[in-house]
């Protein structure tokens, strides 16, 4: 499937869901480098200033074009509208086609930016890009169980718990439990019309 890039691209009240570019670097290198102590078990910490470079950058880059055009990966930087800065990345990943046509959900808002509500924003701008765009039927998050707020994340953008997948993935030199939430295109009003093109 061959999607034209300038339509993978939202608009919400606040933010604009799109591609990082070249012209992004400085604020991607900033981004990285003024966060604040991770604020818990799933949050990171500053990049370390071998990783920022432009060289790094421009790699980062190329690697997302390749894995657009395998229709495999797709990360979108969050924008502020108001001041273009940038605050976070949404992802869908690990895209099955053929008789699933699925993507995984996932997100990241950098610590200094949250408790504002960004990534219910961004991850529903996601979801539509999911759906109206990539023609996707089915988005699921995979989320650890003590994660309140990503799983508030989930229920606010209208994704529904579907129960606890155990030792689901492999992290931190072990196997760990994901609680799943899914939706599909008919939970947004969107009657899947399925095409093996």
């Amino acid at each position: 499937m061959k999607t034209h890039a300038l339509s993978l691209y939202r608009k919400t009240d606040r933010l604009i869901i799109r591609y990082f570019e070249l012209h992004d670097y400085d604020n991607w290198m900033q981004a990285h480098s003024s966060m604040r102590e991770p604020q818990n078990e799933w949050d990171e910490t500053n990049w370390d200033e071998s990783e920022l470079t432009l060289k790094k950058y421009k790699e980062f880059l190329k690697k997302q074009t390749h894995l657009r055009a395998q229709d495999k990966f797709y990360e979108f930087g969050i924008f502020r509208k108001d001041d273009g800065l940038l605050v976070g990345s949404a992802h869908l990943m690990d895209l099955s086609r053929g008789i699933f046509q699925n993507a995984y959900l996932g997100y990241r808002i950098y610590n200094t930016h949250w408790g504002q509500g960004y990534a219910t924003e961004a991850c529903k701008a996601a979801l539509a890009i999911a759906f109206k765009d990539l023609n996707l039927h089915r988005v699921e998050a995979g989320i650890a169980p003590k994660n309140r707020r990503s799983i508030r994340v989930a229920k606010a953008i209208g994704m529904r718990k579907e129960g606890l997948s155990a030792r689901r993935i492999f992290s931190n030199g072990k196997w760990v439990d994901l609680v799943l939430y899914a939706a599909t295109s008919e939970d947004f009003g969107i009657k899947y019309r399925f095409s093996q093109k």
